[in-house]
């Protein structure tokens, strides 16, 4: 099944701008079929592990996060991008290729002590993923590891995330 998981990303070249080739996600959401195992194969990134919310990055990780948490039959939280979640939050900035960006999660998703897993659809230069995990840290969650649909291998994302296990469906 992981074959047909691949097979149905599509590229899309020089989107968002010239030189980029974006994997998109679409036409595996769009098959019920695809989208189920790919969200049982994410569920399995926990090994069986009790877990207490799980955790997805704006925007596109809300889809996988979401059906993830709802599969375990737990909370979800969303970290989103800066000045779009309306309770009072912790921020965490990264670097992206020209500037920063931040992210944001409210102050109470995460109590002390809660085992979390964090989820995205994708796996890049890994900036908004260790920002993530420098929130999770920040409310004293336990992070589980780092789970993904698709990981840009070639972009070594997954150095800016130790000392946390990342678990990729998919590697380009």
């Amino acid at each position: 099944m992981p074959n047909s998981l691949r097979a149905s990303i599509r590229d899309v070249i020089d989107f968002p701008k010239p030189g980029i080739v974006f994997k998109d996600i679409t036409p595996l959401l769009a098959d019920g079929a695809l989208f189920r195992k790919a969200i049982s194969l994410l569920c399995d990134t926990c090994g069986g592990t009790r877990i207490d919310k799980v955790v997805g990055i704006d925007a596109r990780g809300f889809i996988f996060a979401s059906a993830v948490a709802d599969r375990l039959g737990v909370g979800f939280v969303p970290v989103r991008k800066k000045g779009k979640l309306p309770w009072k939050t912790h921020q965490a900035a990264y670097a992206l290729e020209y500037g920063e960006a931040t992210v944001e999660i409210h102050e109470d998703a995460v109590n002390p002590g809660e085992t979390v897993l964090l989820v995205d659809d994708l796996l890049a230069t890994g900036g908004t993923a260790a920002a993530a995990a420098q929130l999770l840290d920040g409310l004293g969650a336990k992070l589980l590891g780092v789970s993904v649909l698709i990981e840009l291998a070639f972009l070594d994302g997954r150095s800016k995330l130790s000392p946390y296990p990342v678990h990729s469906i998919l590697t380009y």
